[in-house]
Parts: C-alpha cells; sequence; structure tokens
C-alpha cells in the first residue's frame, strides 16, 4: 500500500479553509499514486479548538466538514484525518460525559468508514484535553485495501515502557493494539505492522529528535512500522514544527518530511521506500545539538528556534487578519532581534520600525536602530518623547512634588512609547510586536503598559544569553543585527547611565538560574548545587533574591501579549500560578 502523510497547516475554526487545503492535498497524495492520504490531528477544525469545543454549533459544523470531506472519496483514494464528533446519546438517554470526541476518521467509498476515538488525553503543560473528550475505553485495528492498520492519535504512542522512565497512563493503546495484530488468522498476519500516528504535537527545542527517538523505539520494540504525521505552523502561542517521519522496524528513517513548513511525502509499505511527490524536496530535520538541555541558556542549535519563531510569527499575524507589523526600535539587541525575525516572517514592505529617543537615548543607540532599519530594507519613523513626557512631568509636577525622579518616570517613558506604539497601530492596522525576552519577563524588568504593550511576544520564550546566539544566527550570511548592537552592554536608557546590571545579575549568571527555576521548578538548594557542578557556583542569597523577583512578578506576565512557545516550559497557560501568594524560597 503507498500512503501519504499530507504535513498541513490548518486554521482554528476554519472548516471552509481546512477542507479546501485537505481536499487539495488529498488531490496531490492521489497524482502520486497514494492509497491513502493521512492528515494530522483535529485537521479539519485546527488544533488547539479550546472552548469553542463547549460550543454545539462547531460541534455541527465540523461533522458537516467532515462529510463534506468523505464525500469526495467514493471514486478515490481514502483519507484519514483528525475530526472532532459530538458525543451521541446512549439507548435514546443523551449522554452524560463530555461533549466531544477526538478522533482519527477513516473515509473510503464516500463515508466515514471507520472512527478510532483518543483514548490519552494529556493534562500537563499547555495541553488540557481531558477538559474537553471523552477518552476512548478501547481501540480497535482496522483493514484497509486487505491490509490491517493501527491507528493512533498523538499521546496514543506516548506512553511506550520502553522509552519512558515514568509513564503518565496505565495503560498503553499500542500495546493492545499490537495484541489485536498478534490474533489475527492468516493472511492478514502476515502483513508488516502498520502503525499509523496522527498528531498535532506543539514544538519546543529539542522535540523533533524527543520524537524520533521514541518513535523509533516504539517501531523496534513491536517490530512495525511506524508513520507519523504532524501539524506544521503557527495558533497562537504554540507552533507546529511538522517533522512527520515514517520508521522501518528496525527504527531507521524510511522518510522524513520538511520542518516548518508544509509537506507531502508518500512511502511504499511493501518496498519501504519513499516515494518523490508532486512536492519540493523535503528537507532534512535541524535538530538541536544538546536535546536535554536545548532549552537552556548555555547549548542549543538555533535554527530550529528561529525557524520556530519566524513561522509562529507570521502564521499569528496572517491568522489574526493582518498583513503588516510594527516593532518599537530602541537601538538594543532585543528589538533588534525581533524586527528581523518579522522581516524574515512578513517581508520588509510589511514592517515599520519606529524609534522613540527620550533625552536618555545615546547617540549610538539612534544610530544603531537606523543602521538595523537599512540593513532590513524597511521603513524607520523617528517620533522624539521628549515634549511629551516633558508635558506628563509638568502635570504630574504638583503630586510628585518633594520626591527624587526614580521608577515612576523611568516607567512613563515606556508607557508614552506603548502608547504612541499603539496609536499607530490603530491608525494603520499593524500588529504591535513587543520586544522582552524571557530573561526580563521572568524578573519583572518590564513596564506594563509600556514595553510590554503589544499583540504577540515574539521572544517572551527566549533568554538573553540566546537572544545573543539568535542574534549571531541572523547574521548568518550577512550582517543585519549591527555589531555595536550586539556588543553594547544591555541598557534601558531610562536614566543617565543606566545598565542592565544595576537591577539584575549578568545574564550568564541570571538565566541558568531562571532555567532552572522557571523550566524545571528546581529550587533554591538545587540551583546551587548545579551550578556548583557545572563550574559556576553562586551565592544562596543571590538564588534566593533572583527567585523572589520571579515570584514577585507574575501579576505582569498574566497581563502579558501570548509568548511563542519555544522551550519546555513557557510562560502562558503551560504555566499556572496564583498571584496573590507567599511562597518559601
Amino acid at each position: 500500500m503507498k500512503i501519504a502523510l499530507a504535513q498541513i497547516d490548518p486554521t482554528v475554526g476554519d472548516f471552509a479553509g481546512n477542507t479546501r487545503l485537505i481536499l487539495d492535498f488529498a488531490a496531490r497524495a492521489a497524482e502520486a499514486g497514494a492509497d491513502l492520504a493521512v492528515f494530522p490531528e483535529l485537521a479539519v477544525c485546527g488544533y488547539p479548538p479550546a472552548d469553542l469545543l463547549e460550543k454545539r454549533s462547531f460541534l455541527d459544523r465540523a461533522r458537516q466538514a467532515l462529510d463534506e470531506i468523505a464525500a469526495h472519496t467514493a471514486d478515490g483514494p481514502a483519507i484519514l484525518c483528525g475530526a472532532v464528533l459530538a458525543t451521541g446519546p446512549v439507548d435514546g438517554r443523551p449522554y452524560e460525559g463530555k461533549h466531544a470526541r477526538n478522533v482519527a476518521a477513516l473515509l473510503s467509498g464516500g463515508r466515514v468508514s471507520f472512527v478510532q476515538q483518543k483514548m490519552l488525553l494529556p493534562f500537563y503543560d499547555i495541553f488540557d484535553e481531558q477538559r474537553y473528550f471523552e477518552p476512548a475505553t478501547e481501540q480497535a485495528l482496522t483493514v484497509l485495501n486487505g491490509q490491517p492498520v493501527a491507528i493512533t492519535i498523538c499521546e496514543d504512542a506516548w506512553n511506550d515502557k520502553g522509552f519512558w522512565s515514568r509513564r503518565l497512563y496505565p495503560v498503553d493503546p499500542v500495546d493492545e493494539l499490537m495484541r489485536q495484530w498478534r490474533a489475527l488468522p492468516d493472511p492478514l498476519a502476515v502483513h508488516p505492522r502498520l502503525v499509523l500516528n496522527i498528531s498535532a504535537s506543539p514544538f519546543w527545542c529539542g522535540k523533533p529528535l524527543l520524537r524520533r527517538k521514541m518513535l523509533s523505539v516504539l517501531a523496534r520494540r513491536h517490530n512495525a512500522i511506524v508513520a507519523m504525521v504532524n501539524q506544521v505552523g503557527g495558533n497562537d502561542s504554540l507552533v507546529f514544527d511538522g517533522s512527520s517521519i515514517v520508521l522501518a522496524p528496525n527504527g531507521e528513517v524510511v522518510a522524513q518530511a520538511s520542518s516548518f513548513r508544509e509537506d507531502l511525502i508518500v512511502f511504499d509499505t511493501e518496498a519501504l521506500q519513499a516515494i518523490a511527490t508532486s512536492l519540493p524536496q523535503s528537507e532534512s530535520t535541524s535538530d538541536c545539538v544538546s536535546n536535554s538541555n536545548c532549552g537552556s541558556a548555555e547549548s542549543g542549535e538555533p535554527a530550529d528556534t528561529w525557524n520556530a519563531l519566524v513561522l509562529g510569527t507570521r502564521d499569528y499575524v496572517r491568522k489574526c487578519g493582518f498583513r503588516k507589523a510594527l516593532v518599537g526600535l530602541s537601538g538594543g539587541i532585543d528589538s533588534a532581534l525581533v524586527a528581523a525575525i518579522a522581516v524574515e516572517a512578513l517581508g520588509a514592505e510589511n514592517v515599520l520600525g519606529v524609534g522613540m529617543p527620550s533625552e536618555f537615548s545615546s547617540t549610538g543607540s539612534v544610530d544603531d536602530a537606523r543602521a538595523l532599519t537599512v540593513n532590513l530594507g524597511i521603513r524607520y519613523e523617528l517620533v522624539a518623547i521628549h515634549d511629551v513626557f516633558t508635558a506628563y512631568q509638568r502635570t504630574l509636577g504638583p503630586l510628585f512634588a518633594g520626591t527624587p525622579f526614580g521608577l515612576a518616570e523611568e516607567n512613563l517613558q515606556s508607557r508614552i512609547r506603548g502608547g504612541l506604539l499603539m496609536a499607530l497601530s490603530n491608525k494603520f492596522g499593524a500588529l504591535v510586536l513587543t520586544t522582552g525576552n524571557k530573561s526580563e519577563m521572568s524578573t519583572g524588568y518590564c513596564t506594563l503598559y509600556g514595553d510590554m504593550v503589544g499583540a504577540l511576544a515574539v521572544i517572551g520564550d527566549v533568554l538573553k544569553t540566546r537572544v545573543y546566539a539568535l542574534s549571531r544566527y541572523a547574521n548568518r550570511e550577512r550582517e543585519v543585527i549591527p555589531r555595536a548592537t550586539i556588543e553594547k552592554p544591555p541598557s534601558a536608557e531610562l536614566r543617565p547611565g543606566q545598565r542592565d546590571t544595576d537591577s539584575l545579575p549578568p545574564y550568564e549568571v541570571l538565566d541558568p538560574i531562571l532555567e532552572a527555576y522557571v523550566e524545571r521548578y528546581a529550587s533554591a538548594e538545587q540551583i546551587v548545587d548545579e551550578r556548583k557542578a557545572a563550574g559556576h557556583p553562586v551565592d544562596l542569597a543571590l538564588v534566593r533574591r533572583v527567585l523572589q523577583l520571579v515570584e514577585r512578578s507574575e501579576y505582569k506576565r498574566q497581563q502579558a501579549a501570548p509568548v511563542l512557545k519555544v522551550t519546555p516550559k513557557s510562560f502562558g497557560n503551560g504555566r499556572r500560578f496564583p498571584i496573590a501568594v507567599k511562597v518559601e524560597l
């Protein structure tokens, strides 16, 4: 049997657009001689649909779209695609469980011929599927073109006892399907074992390699061909890398789709080889150098992170109905990196850089921002805020009388800039991209309604030391981000002679502490031990001071723009902490 893995970029709720996309890729698969075209988890409605699943009208429209797709299989190859189905009545009585089922629907002969319901519903990090879906109580093989097929949905293949030292679920759906395979009568049992997995597996740095290793173990343990098709594209904070893959029973890669773009790969289950398709040749996946530490401040290949941020930015702007973006350019490295990402995502003609210097802005910073815009080929506008800042100070003068210049005046400059950016956004219909990094968001070194203003926090999951690595990656072929921007000491330039180190430890000290605490929930004592073992000892009092900054800044983070997730633990709905709390550090 010839099977196509259709790695597509659906949009949540766009049933008409997703249907067209599925049918277009199914037609391409047919042209390549495929007997079956396989699409990602919840491809019909897009992933993740969240509380849209609570609306009956959404579930009804999802079923209509699925039936429309099924109708096109009357005279053509079969389609296997992820869909959501409403739970129906039992014995004439209303169903008392969850409203919806996450299913893999096999469409053939013009109808829905088989449905496999998802059994393992993830409930960790950004996942909350137990909130919406009714889990399957059993799994069943199906037969297509005379060949048995084991169909699984994403997490259902992520509980292999041969790979994980600690499993999240007491059952393994693949084990159950393989038991059924062993019980098959001849001649069905003589077919090579085939496990199809439809996924919407979000990206974080190191995830493609982890996924490949896990599926390779599964293939070897069950002596099965394993084919996984994964969603690609960005939906809100999540980025899906695609990286769909086919593995032989010995765990070796048979076919590999591109990462971070739509793709179609076709393979033959008998010959165990890839077949050329009408789409451009797939590019190999760029895996991180160190899977275990790729999200940290100290190691990791930046290519995947860069590509994820570009794709996430492009799809966020596009799927929100916009074409253009605004970036406030301070002359610093953070805003320079965001602008470079925006240009690759949207095109130079769709990015506007806005410089807003104050009396504390250095001439070098203004020059660096201007040089950046020349390198990127984007429009640059200069809007000085001195007069506005002076007017604010004059207005607040009677209330501020007798107090020294301090944090209120510093943040006022940032808030003026935020207000100006939002005015330009409203006037010209361009989304504001915030420029704060993960180190700043972690410690609260950012201003509510100021530099936090915007629609998307592009690098909000990127620690400052990783910002430097990504900036060097942006300059891999030519100087995009000016050398002076990369080399100068970081500063918010909100008062004379200000440096980030006035308020924070050096980033090479700070970032490993934040990675350990924010992403791995390590204690202060554990962090001290880890840093000592790594040859970079830190004082316990310093670690506790940093952790206290993190805890005190939760109220800011819960008012922040959505953050593109590129590490195992990002800020947002995957990291949920109370605001009013007293924590022992």
